[in-house]
């Protein structure tokens, strides 16, 4: 199984925009990955997203290439608890996407990866995307690229 983190793109600030939108550089950022990960024959079962604007935007762009289906799911907010995925993870068989935020997506890398969510191992960008990959109840690291290698 694999699992792809995702942080949104690049959003406005909040002083511009409460909502927090994609910019257009964000959105740009986005898509060109969205066509690079299929363009590589990368395809997911489902892909979960924040209940915030940019990821909401950020997993629409990204579903559209490659995804069966696109879920809001509570619980994937910036500082949101990363535990309580741990099994529901370990449990999954198709591969999945989650689009969210820091320090979310960098909590569940590490606890994912090294049992400690307090380790920061991963170094994530807006519109970058993070390949896990779980064999057994192990995982492991396949790729990550950031959208300016894209």
């Amino acid at each position: 199984m694999k699992l792809y983190l995702v942080q949104h793109g690049e959003a406005t600030s909040e002083e511009v925009d409460p909502n927090r939108p994609l910019t257009e550089k964000g959105r740009k950022d986005v898509s060109r990955m969205a066509d690079f990960l299929k363009e590589r024959g990368i395809r997911v079962a489902t892909t979960w997203h924040s209940e915030k604007l940019r990821a909401i935007q950020t997993a629409q762009i990204l579903g559209e290439m490659i995804s069966t289906e696109i879920v809001k799911k509570e619980g994937l907010a910036p500082n949101d608890p990363v535990a309580r995925w741990l099994e529901e993870l370990n449990s999954r068989v198709e591969d999945i996407m989650i689009v969210g935020h820091l320090p979310f997506l960098q909590k569940l890398a590490s606890l994912l990866l090294v049992g400690d969510e307090s380790f920061p191992i991963i170094a994530f960008r807006p519109g970058g995307v993070v390949c896990l990959e779980r064999e057994e109840r192990k995982w492991a690291t396949v790729f990550l690229v950031p959208p300016e290698l894209v």
